[in-house]
């Protein structure tokens, strides 16, 4: 990533300004013509160094980007590279999924809410970053300043509860703050620390918009050493900020990532023929779980056989070698559902071999008896 922390080492006054008064965007709309109207509204004149964040909804709405399919999960898996992790929830499935639009989200992106009259599902751009050059170009050309322009997204994260707005397209703004070689206050070097300061700057400015208010746009000035006079080809956009590939250390959740290695992608269609849902930790039965570590555990493996006890589970296989493999799957697929597996010594052929289910200590397990 490129170095851009001249200019940001000193604290610096930021203020976000709300562009109100913009009307309800129709598909079509000239986007520079919606953000000038917010302006004028707002009583705003735009400066050299500013940074305009524009809601993604109104990007998605103005190209169209609306569907009324009924079924979401099939919206959802139209608009999904592959499945993060899913948990079955009341009424519905929940899926984590990295998107055709590019950063890994709950449901692709696919939102019901603030989408207008029109209702329906509304989709993300899948080239945001061209978005943001869109809009910069022509705010530029017509009011003869170097600015930003941000696309923002609402996006819950890992570890941590609720949702924050984050950078999903950015162009004419220097995306991280790359600290990295330089010292801290105390003279010490530093050697990881990359700020993320597009997220910053999405986040800032969602406290200006908000979600329920009608405000989709807002001005964020203060941030100038941001805005490089002449694009950088080099520097990273919003596209180039989502991890992947060996920087992804999070490319699955805990289950999926156990099923995946047991050759059962999440949501896949061997996962629909092997019959594992998505896990519903707090509903489900023991008995329930040790199914699912079974059949995930049996998938792939052509001459096992399981049968389920209440406590434990007969392992039956053509070799020795097969049950000793088979054993190690189950043992593996019931960690994934908060259960251990514990081996009895095999029979005296070697051909079968009973396990015990036992809580997992040191973890919280959640299933119900039975």
């Amino acid at each position: 990533m490129s170095r851009s922390s001249e200019g940001l080492q000193s604290p610096s006054t930021i203020t976000v300004t709300p562009l109100t008064g913009i009307p309800e965007v129709r598909e079509g709309d000239d986007l520079a013509d919606v953000i000038d109207a917010g302006l004028d509204r707002s009583g705003v004149r735009l400066e050299d160094g500013d940074v305009l964040v524009v809601s993604s909804k109104i990007a998605s709405k103005s190209l169209g980007l609306v569907t009324h399919d009924p079924d979401k999960d099939r919206v959802v898996e139209a608009e999904t590279d592959y499945v993060v992790a899913e948990r079955a929830l009341p009424g519905r499935v929940a899926r984590i999924v990295r998107s055709k639009a590019g950063p890994i989200m709950a449901a692709a992106g696919v939102d019901g809410s603030n989408t207008g009259e029109r209702g329906g599902w509304l989709l993300l751009p899948h080239d945001a970053d061209g978005v943001c050059e869109r809009i910069r170009d022509e705010l530029g050309r017509r009011h003869r300043v170097r600015i930003g322009v941000i696309l923002s997204d609402t996006s819950g994260r890992a570890w941590r509860i609720g949702q924050v707005d984050f950078a999903l397209g950015v162009h004419g703004v220097r995306v991280t703050d790359d600290l990295r070689g330089g010292t801290d206050a105390d003279g010490r070097r530093l050697e990881v620390t990359t700020r993320a300061v597009a997220d910053e700057i999405a986040s800032a400015a969602d406290l200006a918009k908000g979600k329920v208010h009608a405000v989709p746009a807002a001005l964020v000035r203060g941030l100038a050493a941001l805005v490089p006079s002449s694009d950088d080809p080099v520097a990273p956009r919003g596209r180039d900020l989502v991890r992947s590939g060996p920087e992804d250390w999070f490319a699955y959740g805990r289950v999926e990532a156990v099923r995946a290695a047991l050759g059962v992608e999440p949501g896949s269609a061997d996962a629909v023929e092997v019959g594992l849902p998505p896990v519903s930790p707090q509903t489900s039965t023991r008995l329930e779980a040790v199914g699912r570590a079974v059949r995930a555990a049996l998938h792939e493996v052509d001459s096992g056989t399981a049968d389920i006890g209440q406590r434990s589970v007969t392992l039956t296989a053509a070799t020795p070698f097969e049950l000793g493999r088979l054993t190690a799957r189950l043992e593996t697929a019931l960690w994934s559902e908060e259960l251990r597996g514990q081996p009895e010594e095999p029979s005296a052929s070697g051909l079968s071999v009973v396990v015990r289910i036992a809580g997992r200590t040191g973890r919280t397990a959640h299933h119900s008896p039975g």
